[in-house]
């Protein structure tokens, strides 16, 4: 009876054993799908996703430097005033350019092409590529060896040039047309400065002449440049910009203006944007400051 029973817990009808059939097909075929189908698109579009970021990513990277390459354009330089950034643009290595701030902290200046390469020790290269920008102060470009050049005295001899920062009162007053009291102004307005950078400073001494300064150019030269120390444009006060002659307080407060309006000062051109920024001096005065 038990048997019995269990026969019949197991007889299965003819429909019955189809439909397993069928059920165990299903199931045989959805495994080997399983297997053999990568079900994992998702995947592959976040993949694509992230290779398609990256592509547009370095290509607006290098968009961006071709544009700053671009904007960065080489304008005529005082080789003397490059800053960190300035020399960056340049392709100066950190080293080089720390030597050359290195070598203006003692108030020296190059004052040619080799001296600049020598102080920095630039690549024959680079160099090159940025010297032809170099611009020197006119003084520099136009001084002559003291020898070469002589003028007449009064009394008909010939004498050599005298340097301008070492000439006594008796030097000057050899000049044709200079006496006690022009004398006397040029001495005064050398001390003003601490020593005149350039012959050009003496068209500021009231009462001489052309024909006089021409005279001045001729026996006179500047051969030594007084050391003093230069004033930061972007960080000077207005006590800081006043010890330069050529500022007064009005010029002074002008340019501290400027600059809290506009920001740091990128070169000197911005300074002749300034109302009543002395232009004409623009050359002389950017012998005295730094950025």
């Amino acid at each position: 009876m038990k048997s019995s029973f269990h026969f019949s817990y197991f007889q299965f009808s003819k429909s019955q054993r189809s439909g397993i059939f069928v059920f165990l097909s299903l199931v045989v075929v959805f495994q080997l799908l399983y297997f053999w189908i990568d079900f994992s698109p998702r995947k592959r579009s976040n993949s694509n996703q992230k290779n398609q970021w990256l592509s547009t990513s370095v290509s607006t990277d290098s968009s961006a430097i071709n544009l700053k390459k671009r904007q960065f354009v080489l304008r005529p330089f005082n080789p003397n005033f490059i800053s960190d950034f300035k020399g960056y643009q340049l392709g100066m290595s950190v080293a080089e350019i720390d030597r050359l701030l290195a070598f203006r902290k003692t108030n020296q200046y190059v004052n040619s092409t080799q001296e600049f390469q020598a102080v920095t020790k630039v690549s024959d290269s680079l160099l090159r590529h940025i010297a032809p920008y170099f611009k020197f102060p006119d003084w520099i470009s136009k001084r002559r060896p003291a020898r070469s050049k002589f003028f007449i005295s009064k009394k008909g001899a010939l004498k050599v040039p005298i340097d301008i920062n070492e000439a006594t009162a008796e030097d000057l007053k050899k000049i044709y047309g200079i006496g006690d009291g022009l004398s006397e102004r040029i001495l005064k307005e050398r001390k003003k400065f601490g020593g005149f950078v350039s012959m050009e400073q003496l068209k500021d001494v009231w009462g001489l002449s052309p024909e006089v300064i021409e005279r001045l150019n001729e026996g006179f030269v500047v051969s030594t440049v007084p050391t003093f120390k230069l004033i930061n444009i972007n960080t000077a006060t207005i006590k800081d910009l006043m010890q330069l002659p050529y500022f007064k307080y009005p010029l002074a407060k002008n340019i501290i203006t400027y600059r809290s309006m506009n920001g740091d000062f990128k070169s000197f051109e911005d300074l002749t944007k300034i109302s009543g920024f002395p232009v004409d001096r623009i050359k002389i005065i950017a012998l005295y400051l730094e950025f």
